[in-house]
């Protein structure tokens, strides 16, 4: 039986080595300019970089160019399109047909992962990238559990569902924090990961934080809560989810390495023996919440209930 892959965003070529030996099978990186809501910002000997050391240890590396494109980044895509084959990159993860009519010119053999983060909620919408050659669907994050098994039973494609991380809320294109900043006679050095940690939204009525942060492709306003469902993976293990992602935005180096050690201990066990799983699935959760931080609370997002943020 294929295990299912664990997938994980680094946050530099620095974290490729250390989250392969905890257990990682595969990695995205990318940069803003073409990918969108990255852990963290790979130029392009970063990225050569991370999949020569991903390589090495047997790992695959998935190259991101799921932003929304506008007309003055069409005639980047060929050239960025090659540089990611040239790189052997092992997929490439796209939103926007511009960018799967573009590997269709310059690199028709490329694997494509079809992601766009909030349509991907039927499994006839998945077939449908499908036959127009993705290999891969990326769930979005507001469906069920239900709903997940039953695109994986009729889906043609391989499925990706994130199991643990954040989740973007909103997103303009436009630079709203910037455009605040300026107004008030402020520069803001829109910069990705730089004093990113800091900046939220308060809803002092319901006493929630939401992370906030502006980068290339515009705002982005991010969950409270934290998905983590290390204690409810048996059903789509049992029905053969292709791959789980652990999405590393806004998070620690060591954060994302503990977290990865824990996700792959809890698919391995499923493998040797599902009772075994059973049986430690709750120690599993609870070394994450140990690790967690207190201002982002564990929540199971809408896999079992439609949460309301």
């Amino acid at each position: 039986m294929k295990k299912t892959e664990l997938l994980v965003t680094p946050i530099s070529v620095d974290d490729i080595v250390p989250l392969a030996d905890a257990g990682a099978d595969a990695f995205v990186v990318g940069e803003q300019r073409y990918g969108l809501r990255l852990a963290g910002e790979f130029n392009r000997e970063q990225v050569k970089k991370a999949i020569e050391l991903a390589h090495s240890k047997g790992k695959k590396v998935y190259v991101a160019m799921n932003a929304i494109f506008h007309n003055d980044k069409v005639d980047e895509l060929n050239d960025y399109i090659q540089f990611v084959s040239d790189a052997k990159a092992d997929a490439i993860i796209f939103g926007d047909p511009a960018v799967l009519m573009a590997v269709r010119e310059t690199e028709p053999k490329m694997k494509l992962h079809w992601s766009t983060e909030t349509t991907g909620t039927n499994w006839y919408t998945c077939n449908y990238w499908g036959r127009k050659g993705a290999k891969r669907a990326v769930l979005a994050r507001e469906i069920n559990m239900d709903a997940i098994l039953e695109i994986k039973e009729k889906a043609e494609v391989e499925i990706e569902v994130q199991v643990h991380g954040m989740s973007c809320m909103f997103q303009s294109k436009r630079s709203l924090l910037g455009n605040y900043f300026e107004y008030q006679g402020k520069v803001m050095e829109i910069e990705k990961g730089k004093e990113q940690k800091n900046m939220f939204l308060h809803d002092k009525e319901r006493d929630n934080k939401y992370p906030i942060f502006e980068d290339e492709n515009g705002t982005h306003i991010m969950s409270p809560n934290d998905i983590c469902i290390i204690d409810e993976l048996q059903d789509m293990l049992e029905a053969g989810v292709d791959s789980f992602k652990i999405d590393g935005i806004l998070k620690s180096p060591e954060y994302i390495l503990e977290v990865t050690k824990l996700y792959r201990k809890a698919i391995d066990l499923y493998y040797e023996n599902p009772d075994l799983y059973e049986d430690q699935k709750d120690e599993l959760l609870a070394a994450i919440e140990k690790i967690q931080p207190p201002n982002r609370p564990l929540d199971t997002g809408f896999f079992f209930k439609e949460t309301v943020y």
